[in-house]
């Protein structure tokens, strides 16, 4: 049996609740939509693996069913070769998308023509300087390094520009900063720190995250049979970490723990 358990908090509170995949779909039309119509560029930070391929495949889907028109797609950072293992390892795949990998008929979503990785710092400058619309999905997901940063600095001022997460935003990063609606940050530049206003429209989409929300963590315990004496709740805002762990106690009658960085759990 399992004695202890440790879980995630990231979607512990009791409000966190996730949209579903058809609802994340349509926001990401809409902000999509919208940004090319004013002649914008998106900004999607983003993780190398998993959400970079789930946003890959949205936008794909978008672009084939004509709901959006087609514009470049721009692949920064590490996201180019994480898709490449997820296209070598099909098995591991949903059905449906196996079987795009797997038929030669033109409708893998990870070789699309609109898809583009990016060579380098020189084709890097020149997508910036270009002024078309465009969409760049980029790491890191929260906007704490990576080439994220370089479109973010160039683009943030321009109202007709987007950013768009699509994945959690930890305390203390940048991304979060953002997320909370400041109108300016410090970012440093060529050496030298500078303000970046943001005047650009700002979106979450939370039906793209690969954690599970509150009712999908309770389900999880609840089905556990026996259940497990004590739970460890991590990976989390720490009031989040602690109100999950006080509506397991409440409900499931187990010992928890929300314990911050470095303390130590004894378990008897």
């Amino acid at each position: 049996r399992c004695e202890t358990l440790v879980i995630e908090s990231t979607y512990g509170a009791s409000g966190d609740f996730q949209p579903s995949r058809e609802e994340a779909n349509q926001e990401l039309q809409d902000i999509v939509s919208r940004t090319i119509q004013r002649g914008g560029k998106m900004i999607c930070p983003v993780f190398a693996v998993g959400r970079s391929q789930e946003v890959m495949i949205a936008i794909d889907e978008l672009f084939r069913s004509g709901s959006v028109k087609p514009v470049p797609v721009y692949l920064d950072g590490m996201i180019q070769e994480a898709t490449a293992i997820h296209s070598s390892h099909p098995n591991y795949l949903t059905q449906a998308l196996r079987k795009s990998l797997l038929k030669d008929d033109g409708n893998n979503p990870f070789t699309s023509e609109w898809f583009r990785p990016v060579q380098g710092r020189d084709m890097r400058e020149s997508i910036i300087m270009d002024s078309s619309p465009c969409i760049v999905l980029a790491t890191s997901g929260m906007m704490n390094g990576g080439p994220v940063m370089n479109y973010f600095q160039n683009w943030a001022h321009e109202n007709r520009n987007s950013l768009c997460f699509v994945g959690y935003q930890a305390e203390g990063t940048l991304g979060r900063r953002l997320q909370k609606g400041f109108s300016e940050v410090p970012m440093v530049i060529n050496g030298q720190t500078e303000i970046v206003k943001i005047g650009c429209e700002m979106a979450t989409i939370d039906g793209f995250s690969g954690h599970s929300d509150r009712r999908q963590l309770l389900e999880f315990i609840e089905n556990m049979s026996p259940r497990p004496k004590n739970v460890i709740c991590h990976h989390g805002d720490y009031f989040k970490c602690n109100e999950l762990g006080r509506t397991l106690r409440e409900k499931f009658k187990v010992r928890t723990y929300a314990p911050q960085n470095l303390e130590t759990v004894r378990l008897s």
